[in-house]
């Protein structure tokens, strides 16, 4: 990596079409590019070849593509004739982007697009450094989004989005915004009209709504890898059986159904469900399932331990790193920077209907008007970083499918409890 100077230098350009698609899981990566020769190099930069010609390579979401075209010609017009640049475009999974850069950090892209819950991994590989202008950065963001990028106090990455979430979706035919603040009262409603309403009780990460604000406690512990948990607590106001009583009330209702997505989409579709929990990537197809009908909110409260618990969340953001081991790290930087400024992330928002990081961008009229990012922030009051290691997911699907059925076999409540959390915190 080249020695980091204020000034940056770029005349960029891109692009290209995509002649495929290679996500994270088969780990491929799918390339385009088009240089442009620039003009004046001024003396000095770092990393520069003898013509001036500085090269990056970006990865992002395939689905990005023309969103990023429309983001880097904006950046070669905002830094005209300063040097030949080029760059080139790699489509990579977030989800994927940890393992495809850990492969090789020296030859892995120069600025990446990666879901937040990979930053300390890719801070203690060395991969990332502190990201410059932290202040700024950290002014313009949501404190969330800001929180997501950082390790402790110190910021690693720029927040992209602010949208990995999840709410309740429903019919406003049937439901009004004081019916949906409550889980008794939409569950009743469903059932006065022998309706459905929906949750994914078979992740792990929907479950953690029940737990979330109970003062039952899930993390990762300081090895980065393994997790403690107090989800089978027996003492405090709320214990863990509390919660277990709540879900199988919940489950006892013949409006309530635990299913995945697909069968959440088609119930909408075809009038069968009029409710059900999750995010702003079904926006659209609900809009066009309801029309007029179409509304979104945070998540109700629920019954549990004769109080109303708010039902908390999981919070994602996806963030833009720069590859410590660039060779044009400068440069790399500003272009993250560009990627994730204002404008870029309203533009995100109006291409693809992701909810913006930034402040302002959270606060301009399309995305206030937007019912998925509207009930996404109001529900962010209530959500909590993942930060998880990946023994939680198949425990806790166990016991919460088991509540889903209702517990048939009528097993101790607490002994499943404990069997849950041994698995979550075992080494």
């Amino acid at each position: 990596m080249g020695k980091k100077f204020g000034m940056f230098f770029v005349t960029a350009v891109l692009a290209a079409a995509l002649a495929g698609c290679g996500g994270a899981e088969d780990g491929g990566a799918v390339t385009a590019n088009i240089g442009l020769s620039g003009s004046d190099n001024p003396e000095g930069t770092e990393g520069s070849s003898e013509n001036g010609e500085v090269e990056l390579v970006v990865w992002g979401a395939k689905e990005d593509e023309a969103l990023l075209y429309r983001i880097f010609e904006s950046f070669q017009e905002e830094y005209k004739g300063q040097a030949d640049f080029r760059i080139t475009f790699e489509a990579q999974s977030e989800s994927g982007c940890k393992d495809a850069l850990m492969a090789d950090l020296e030859t892995g892209a120069d600025v990446f697009a990666f879901a937040d819950d990979q930053l300390n991994t890719l801070v203690a590989a060395g991969a990332l450094e502190p990201v410059e202008n932290a202040g700024r950065m950290k002014a313009e963001n949501l404190p969330g989004a800001v929180e997501a990028a950082s390790v402790g106090e110190v910021a690693y990455a720029y927040p992209l989005t602010a949208d990995n979430g999840y709410f309740l979706y429903y019919n406003k035919q049937y439901l009004s915004q004081e019916d949906v603040k409550t889980f008794d009262r939409i569950l009743q409603i469903a059932e006065e009209n022998e309706k459905k309403v929906t949750m994914d009780w078979s992740s792990g990460w929907y479950v953690y709504a029940f737990f979330g604000n109970t003062g039952l406690e899930v993390g990762l512990n300081d090895d980065g890898i393994t997790n403690y948990c107090t989800w089978n607590g027996t003492e405090g106001d709320i214990r863990g059986t509390d919660v277990a009583d709540a879900m199988l009330s919940i489950a006892r209702s013949p409006a309530f159904l635990s299913t995945g997505e697909a069968d959440f989409l088609e119930g909408i579709e075809n009038g069968s469900v009029i409710a059900g929990v999750s995010g702003v990537w079904n926006a659209v197809a609900m809009s066009d399932a309801l029309g007029k009908d179409y509304g979104a909110a945070r998540l109700p409260s629920y019954t549990c331990a004769d109080r109303q618990i708010q039902m908390a969340s999981f919070s994602g953001y996806k963030l833009i790193g720069v590859n410590a081991y660039s060779r044009h790290y400068t440069w790399a930087s500003r272009l993250a920077e560009w990627i994730s400024n204002e404008a870029n992330q309203q533009l995100r928002f109006e291409m693809r209907g992701q909810g913006p990081a930034n402040i302002k961008a959270a606060e301009s009229v399309g995305v206030q008007e937007s019912p998925a990012i509207t009930a996404l922030i109001a529900q962010s009051e209530f959500s909590c970083l993942q930060r998880i290691g990946g023994n939680f997911w198949d425990p806790v699907s166990e016991f919460a499918t088991n509540m889903a059925a209702g517990n048939p076999e009528g097993k101790s409540l607490q002994e499943q409890l404990d069997v849950m959390v041994e698995g979550i915190t075992a080494p």
